[in-house]
């Protein structure tokens, strides 16, 4: 038993796909969250830069006593998590992993299309993960880069939205049957990417995929927090705009929020 809250980290609001998830599967857990909006979108930044943000991310969750750490946030993912899991001792769960393995298994014909930020889809991680775990797959990679921009800026349903995703995702329709999110933000335009790619077309979400290992994790190290019936105390915390990200954090999450505005 472990009381302590799940630290969440990501680029900007994206990551809240993965607490709506965890809040579903999980609603006994506390939550700290941190989005990094002001510096938001990170796809077209340097490994470097990726690298000492995330790290800035982590050592504020730190300062939040939190038991876990959960990188909701593809590109971090990429870059930065396996430095910061092999430095750590608490548990560091990244979301790319959980996201190849439910594509291998949902696809039929093993043509798997991956969608992400331009720093995502360049380490080509998604590819190697999925070619590793199963070498016949075929995977076709895609960055997104107007997406993230999208999410941010509360445009999902506009019909540039959808102009947008209608004219990026145009050279991938027809050739998957298994697409994977492979941005936390993305979950945001699903209906409007379902709608590009087809009904036929199954998507993952990487980030709800995460939620089953943290699950997993939290048995493994009998850290779940107590289940009783008090109130979950969940802090969202963000480098930009308190009121943007708190419209889009109650819309999404479904639940009142209390937001603040943090320098890191």
């Amino acid at each position: 038993m472990d009381n302590r809250p799940i630290g969440f980290l990501d680029s900007g609001v994206g990551g809240l796909t993965v607490v709506r998830e965890l809040l579903r599967q999980l609603p006994h857990e506390e939550v700290v969250y941190i989005g990094d909006s002001k510096r938001a979108p990170y796809g077209p930044r340097s490994a470097e830069q990726i690298r000492t943000f995330t790290w800035e991310m982590v050592q504020f969750l730190l300062t939040k006593n939190v038991k876990m750490i959960v990188f909701a946030c593809n590109t971090a993912t990429a870059v930065a998590w396996e430095e910061v899991k092999s430095k750590l001792d608490i548990p560091v769960l990244g979301v790319i992993l959980p996201g190849s393995s439910a594509a291998i298994k949902n696809t039929a014909s093993g043509d798997i299309g991956v969608i992400g930020t331009e720093m995502t889809i360049a380490s080509d991680i998604y590819r190697e993960k999925i070619t590793d775990l199963a070498p016949q797959m075929n995977v076709h990679s895609l960055a997104c880069p107007r997406f993230v921009p999208l999410v941010e800026a509360n445009e999902m349903t506009s019909s540039l939205a959808k102009k947008v995703v209608y004219e990026t995702l145009s050279p991938m329709v027809g050739q998957v049957d298994t697409l994977v999110l492979g941005c936390t933000h993305y979950p945001l335009l699903r209906p409007i990417i379902q709608n590009v790619m087809g009904k036929k077309v199954r998507l993952i979400d990487s980030g709800a995929e995460c939620v089953r290992d943290i699950s997993v994790l939290l048995n493994y190290f009998d850290i779940n927090h107590q289940r009783d019936k008090q109130t979950r105390n969940h802090q969202f915390y963000t480098t930009a705009n308190r009121d943007s990200f708190k419209a889009i954090a109650e819309k999404w999450l479904q639940l009142p929020v209390s937001v603040e505005h943090v320098e890191i």
